[in-house]
């Protein structure tokens, strides 16, 4: 048996709104056996568009009984039957969440008519309810209300099954079926062509717009994991509305994949992607000639076109590091602009200090150049050599002088210990705090993988 469903509701997700309208109409796979509807009060005031939308207004549900007050008649009749529902994850988060605040735990199958209209029904100017009945000639003369929207859903999944002649219905209620838990709006085979491989995915909206980047071990598995669950959170529903196509790119291994979407999630700013948008050198270390001809190593904040000699992630990070040249180089506090207050210079050559004009322009400036140097002494300059995506290959990340210069893929024989020659064959990308320590960490890590270079 079918229980095919429709709710109105106060808005778009569960866990904030309360459903207004329920009503079930029982299918035996031939035709609608028993028909149940309802108001319900949702405890909440109905919002003015809502209110325009569904023609249910505050004074209707006022004297309509809550959920829960229903909930054990609506928990009867969808427990041991096929939830059915255009949208299904919309109306079942909703049902499912209503009815467990209630004491119930709804355990159903469940078939989107959306879905299924895709693949029965193919080549239709839109999937939606309203459009898609008017292109099949099923009328509706209670449009966005419950019992109206349940009854042309009936008529439309009375259709569907008369029209199944590939047994998409069948292989859709198969209990590892996936097609339950996917978006309305994506199709089977994006989730078909997936491989099982290290890499980043990529969500795209209807216009092809990426709105979500991920990173994977294993590419199909992850995906997968996304649409798993009954989160009947705004963030999610609004997350599982928005996808209607995946694309990906195969890495060689999880760090190829973990810079990768690094990137791509700086280069296309996509709308669901909370994390890394804010992961950036913020600060950098700079050199200036004051008038006196006095070379100055300050740090400040980071701006567009500008060249810092190191660059940092914050504030403190800079001032750190600036701290420590000061100390090794003998360098002036004040100049540096570490010491700013008025009390003597707290060098270690406070009376013959540079702030003072007691030290050469010269001499001075020469310990600001060794400084400069010996920080990019510092910095390190390697090669990660690791597996690649074909047999012939390896995948090699490079790190020039503390910064990630680039990564690409070189192949299986090549020698990776000319870093002028190295370059030719990878890609630069912009760096940032967060790439760099992810690809030093593992250095550390795994340091067989790591090929020491000259710079």
């Amino acid at each position: 048996m079918y229980a095919i469903v429709d709710i109105e509701t106060t808005g778009g997700h569960a866990n904030a709104n309360g459903i207004t309208e329920i009503a079930i109409c029982i299918h035996d796979g031939h035709e609608v056996v028993k028909r149940y509807e309802t108001l319900v009060n949702p405890g909440v005031d109905i919002p003015v568009y809502i209110q325009a939308l569904t023609g249910i207004t505050n004074e209707m549900v006022s004297t309509a009984p809550p959920f829960k007050q229903v909930a054990h008649e609506v928990f009867s009749l969808l427990q041991g039957n096929i939830f059915v529902a255009h949208n299904v994850n919309f109306d079942h988060s909703f049902v499912k969440y209503h009815l467990n605040l209630a004491g119930f735990d709804l355990q159903c199958n469940k078939l989107c008519t959306v879905r299924l209209s895709r693949k029965i029904l193919p080549g239709m100017n839109s999937y939606s309810l309203g459009k898609l009945c008017h292109q099949i000639g099923i009328s509706n003369s209670a449009r966005h209300r419950a019992a109206g929207d349940a009854e042309a859903t009936a008529e439309l999944f009375t259709l569907l099954l008369n029209s199944d002649v590939h047994n998409h219905i069948t292989d859709a209620l198969k209990q590892r079926s996936k097609e339950q838990v996917l978006p309305p709006n994506l199709n089977r085979r994006f989730i078909d062509q997936l491989p099982p491989t290290p890499g980043v995915y990529y969500f795209h909206d209807n216009k092809g717009k990426v709105v979500y980047v991920g990173k994977a071990v294993n590419i199909k598995k992850r995906v997968a994991s996304h649409f798993a669950g009954n989160n009947s959170g705004a963030q999610r529903q609004e997350f599982m509305r928005h996808i209607h196509q995946i694309s990906f790119q195969e890495c060689g291994t999880e760090l190829m994949a973990l810079l990768t979407e690094a990137v791509e999630i700086k280069r296309l700013w996509p709308k669901f992607n909370r994390s890394q948008k804010q992961l950036d050198f913020n600060f950098g270390l700079y050199t200036y000639e004051d008038q006196r001809g006095y070379l100055r190593l300050v740090v400040d904040k980071r701006r567009k076109y500008s060249s810092p000699v190191h660059t940092c992630s914050s504030l403190i990070t800079g001032r750190a590091l600036l701290a420590k040249l000061i100390e090794a180089y003998e360098l002036c506090p004040k100049l540096c602009m570490i010491q700013t207050n008025t009390d003597a210079c707290t060098s270690v050559n406070s009376l013959q200090c540079a702030c003072t004009g007691h030290e050469s322009t010269e001499l001075y400036n020469q310990k600001i150049q060794k400084s400069i140097e010996g920080l990019k002494e510092a910095l390190p300059t390697f090669a990660i050599r690791d597996e690649g995506r074909k047999d012939d290959e390896h995948s090699c990340i490079l790190i020039e002088e503390g910064r990630l210069y680039g990564m690409g893929y070189i192949s299986h024989y090549m020698e990776a210990n000319n870093l002028a020659q190295l370059k030719n064959h990878l890609t630069p990308y912009p760096s940032n705090d967060h790439m760099r320590n992810m690809v030093i960490s593992h250095a550390e890590q795994y340091p067989w993988k790591k090929v020491e270079l000259a710079s």
